[in-house]
């Protein structure tokens, strides 16, 4: 790790504990929502810290097995004979987004609209919240921490929660996630600026509470003991021999197989989008405003999906929930993901009965007041201050990936986000007046294809016998369909008597170049 790493421990150290516990449910979660080992989620976590968060050039990125990709696993996993040729399909993944590094494919994610992304982040907020209440309450009957999708084997998210409530709430777990959570949000509030206790990450202290707690009611109130079922599940090994046999190599032999290719290009497609649009938010959200290299972030993220495929770990990609855990915790580089992965890994290594102890219900109080912080009521008054052409794709962002899942929420919302940005473009640019024989038309800002009709229209305005001049002085770039149209009404004006006068430079190259009283636009 570099000196520039080193110097930001106080801060990265406590944030990498948070992103830590966050992290821990999500990866055997999302192992378990995609039909793998659940060692194969913590693989994925480990080399998401690792290796991604190495190579990143992203701040405060932590990548990891990703919920979006939940449904694309399981059905490879399950289609496939053996659950190895779903790691070829993985390293092979990895070949293909560093393949779409060196393609400059990172750039695409600069065409997405804010309110799109603001409305990803609201929207993830939401859902663990609601995911996470049913652990809240002790119903552990589903992969709440694995799948952000809306519906889910046998209901939907608030189905989910109805089942907890209406199946018998266990007062432990309910007692555990209400004292977790208050402590938490009073943590935020009064924890000191200075002295050693800046240093202590709330979410440690609140799953230390937990356990505790538990503890007590084995003693003083049996029937408030939380079973294993209620707790964390770690694969344990007993000897240095069984925790390696936890790792699985891929089967090369199935190179040729046509459904390995296709998993791996959708999973290099899909985990590159989510990889994408993960690091654009988390730029937004950065206090120092950094930007993140996404063409770089394609090959870091690459390597680390070969390298996870190549030892028996689940995809990986950018995941917006432990790193904005991360941008919350204080982290202030990238040596936070770093460590939160050596937390995992030495504590699955070492500690795994320790691991087992932590009451579901604590997490769940973490991951509620993570889901808060990104969704707080404040964000919506913002987004609605900002106007409708920022507040409905918000909106409609939030309320598509609540009721659907996150990828397909996404693409709504940019449907909706590309609609408003169009809508926009069609809003007047060019103006009209006349004074006697003397006409104006000017346009206020560049001319498209969309603004053909339009400047069509108001040149038609133009009387017979008229002076006019055609202002394109505020204007950058004209396409060439709206130079046609110019051309044209050049053409025409001498039969009309009509004296016609084109003022404004546009860039070279990309536009056509204007001079003043010419009788045809001519092209750079």
């Amino acid at each position: 790790m570099s000196l520039s790493l080193l110097k930001n421990w106080r801060s990265d150290l406590p944030a990498s504990i948070v992103v830590f516990l966050v992290a821990l449910p999500l990866c055997l979660g999302i192992a378990l929502a995609s039909g793998a080992p659940l060692f194969a989620g913590l693989i994925a976590g480990i080399v998401g810290g690792l290796v991604v968060g190495t190579l990143s050039k992203s701040p405060l990125s932590v990548s990891g097995p990703a919920a979006g990709l939940t449904v694309i696993v399981l059905a490879a996993i399950e289609s496939m004979p053996s659950y190895q040729m779903f790691l070829l399909s993985v390293v092979i993944a990895g070949v293909i987004q560093v393949g779409f590094s060196f393609a400059r494919g990172g750039t695409l994610s600069e065409f997405v609209p804010s309110s799109v992304i603001v409305g990803m982040l609201a929207a993830i907020g939401l859902i663990l919240i609601l995911k996470q209440i049913p652990h809240a309450l002790g119903y552990d009957g589903g992969d709440f921490e694995g799948s952000f999708e809306f519906f889910s084997s046998g209901g939907n998210t608030f189905s989910d929660i109805a089942r907890g409530i209406t199946g018998g709430i266990e007062p432990g777990a309910l007692v555990i996630a209400v004292v977790a959570l208050a402590f938490l949000f009073w943590w935020d509030r009064a924890r000191p600026g200075e002295g050693a206790l800046r240093f202590v990450p709330g979410p440690l202290v609140a799953v230390l509470i937990g356990i505790a707690l538990n503890a007590v009611f084995a003693l003083a109130v049996p029937g408030w003991h939380l079973r294993p079922s209620h707790l964390v599940q770690v694969p344990v090994a007993e000897t240095l021999t069984g925790f390696v046999g936890l790792f699985t190599m891929p089967d090369f032999t199935a190179i040729g197989s046509g459904a390995v290719w296709i998993t791996a290009l959708t999973l290099a497609i899909v985990a590159s989008l989510e990889s994408l649009l993960s690091v654009k938010a988390v730029d937004e959200i950065d206090p120092q405003r950094r930007t993140t290299d996404k063409n770089w972030e394609l090959l870091a993220q690459g390597s680390g999906n070969i390298v996870s495929g190549m030892i028996g770990g689940l995809p990986v990609t950018s995941v917006i929930v432990r790193s904005s855990a991360n941008v919350a915790a204080g982290a202030a580089s990238k040596g936070s993901a770093i460590m939160h992965a050596m937390w995992l890994l030495l504590s699955v290594a070492l500690i795994p009965v320790a691991l087992n102890l932590i009451p579901l219900a604590a997490l769940a109080a973490v991951l509620i007041a993570v889901g808060y912080k990104l969704t707080k009521p404040a964000l919506f008054i913002e987004r609605f201050a900002k106007g409708w052409t920022q507040f409905v794709p918000f909106v409609v962002t939030v309320l598509a990936i609540l009721f659907t899942d996150l990828l397909i929420g996404i693409v709504i919302g940019l449907a909706v986000g590309f609609v408003f940005v169009v809508a926009r473009n069609f809003r007047r640019a060019i103006t009209f007046a006349c004074d006697g024989d003397d006409c104006l038309v000017r346009a206020r800002r560049n001319l498209y294809f969309i603004h053909k009709y339009e400047l069509q229209r108001e040149l038609a305005r133009v009387p017979d016998g008229a002076n006019v001049l055609i202002d394109l002085s505020s204007t950058s770039y004209v396409d060439l369909d709206n130079v046609d149209v110019i051309n044209a009404f050049i053409k025409g004006a001498a039969y009309r008597d009509i004296d016609v006068v084109v003022r404004g430079d546009v860039a070279r190259r990309s536009a056509p170049l204007i001079n003043a009283r010419q009788s045809e636009v001519v092209y750079a």
